[in-house]
């Protein structure tokens, strides 16, 4: 596993075996973490893939980063838009530019987002579809931003998994992206667990089982 930086993202790259150009798993940490955190999945989603986890730009502390600030307060969580927005236009010049690299085969590309980064894959897919054949979204919420063509995202398929008892962002935001979703795209599934803010080792199982049935053995 190599890390590198490109452009101006910092990510850690670990390929398979074989073949060079495998189709791409891009992991998104959640705000105050790094790239060091999803990787760890990695061994327990697919072989298949090549797994790029992406750290955050913006520092708030030793180790810990995130996609755009936000202010906890009382009445809950605040976000500064003007900065997710461009957190959103970075990302998706960051993905383009990895595609070029990376060429994965058949331009696979997956996004697997927890909170935050979830929220940061919804951006990217619902502003730039094309680039993408898959979103895992874990423990987030939608964005305010919505595509403005909802068919633009039918044929994306999504995998939304949330923990009952979320005490970050509460099972409501995991449900009310079910809702939504439900009523837009052809492939969701959507699944809660007892947990609080996490990802539950089924779920894990889940995430695997739903790429096998998404990353063509040709593509192996």
């Amino acid at each position: 596993m190599l890390q590198r930086r490109h452009l101006s993202l910092t990510f850690l790259d670990l390929a398979p075996a074989a073949p060079e150009n495998a189709p791409l798993m891009m992991l998104l940490h959640g705000y105050g973490s790094n790239e060091k955190d999803l990787i760890q999945l990695a061994p327990m989603l697919h072989r298949g893939l090549r797994y790029i986890s992406v750290r955050a730009p913006h520092t708030l502390d030793l180790g810990m980063f995130g996609w755009f600030p936000l202010s906890f307060t009382p009445t809950g969580i605040t976000v500064d838009y003007n900065a997710a927005d461009e957190a959103r236009l970075q990302f998706i010049s960051f993905v383009k530019d990895i595609i070029a690299e990376y060429k994965p085969a058949g331009n696979r590309v997956f996004l697997m987002g927890f909170s935050q980064g979830a929220v940061m894959s919804y951006m990217t897919a619902f502003s730039e579809p094309e680039l993408l054949h898959g979103v895992i979204a874990c423990s987030g919420q939608l964005p305010d931003m919505r595509p403005k063509d909802d068919n633009s995202i039918k044929e994306l398929p999504f995998l939304v998994l949330h923990g009952i008892y979320d005490d970050i962002l509460p099972i409501a935001k995991g449900r009310a992206a079910k809702e939504w979703l439900e009523q837009r795209v052809n492939d969701l599934t959507y699944r809660e667990y007892p947990i609080a803010h996490q990802i539950a080792d089924s779920g894990i199982e889940l995430i695997h089982s739903w790429l096998e049935k998404r990353v063509p053995e040709s593509l192996e």
